[in-house]
C-alpha cells in the first residue's frame, strides 16, 4: 500500500472519530441535527456529512461547533487532525494560527502546512519537506 493511500486512511479515521465525538456531544446536549446546524450556521446535510466522517470541517466551523456544544475548540482541532496532541509547543503554535482573526481559512491552512513541513524536516534530517509527507 502506498504512503498516500495509508495517509488518506488515517485522515478518514480521524474524521470518523471527530464525527462520532460530535454526534455524541450533540446527543448529550439534547440537540437535534437541525438545531445544531442552525446554531452553527451550516446546512443539515453538511453537518450530517461531518458526523458520518464524509466531510472535514474548517477551523471556523469547528470553533462554531465547540461554542454550540460547549466543548473545547482545541479538543475538536485535535480530533479533526488540525492540531497534534503529541507536542505541546506545536499545538500552541497551531492554536495561535487558528485563532488569528486576521487570516483567512486558506491562509491559516497554508501556514499550518508550512509549519508541519518544517517540523517533519527537523524530525527527519536530510529529507526535503516534500519527502517527509
Amino acid at each position: 500500500m502506498s504512503k498516500d493511500k495509508s495517509d488518506k486512511g488515517a485522515n478518514k479515521s480521524v474524521v470518523n472519530s471527530l464525527g462520532d465525538y460530535l454526534k455524541e456531544q450533540r446527543l448529550a446536549a439534547r440537540l437535534s441535527l437541525r438545531q445544531l446546524a442552525d446554531q452553527v450556521g451550516v446546512s443539515n446535510p453538511y453537518l450530517s456529512q461531518i458526523e458520518r466522517g464524509l466531510r472535514k470541517p474548517s477551523a471556523e466551523v469547528l470553533q462554531q461547533l465547540a461554542r454550540a456544544l460547549r466543548v473545547s475548540a482545541e479538543q475538536l482541532y485535535v480530533r479533526a487532525g488540525i492540531v497534534h496532541p503529541d507536542t505541546e509547543q506545536a499545538g500552541s503554535v497551531e492554536l495561535a494560527v487558528l485563532a488569528d482573526t486576521g487570516l483567512t481559512e486558506r491562509q491559516k491552512q497554508s501556514l499550518l502546512d508550512v509549519y508541519a513541513s518544517f517540523l517533519a524536516l527537523n524530525n527527519h534530517p536530510g529529507q526535503t519537506p516534500e519527502q517527509s509527507h
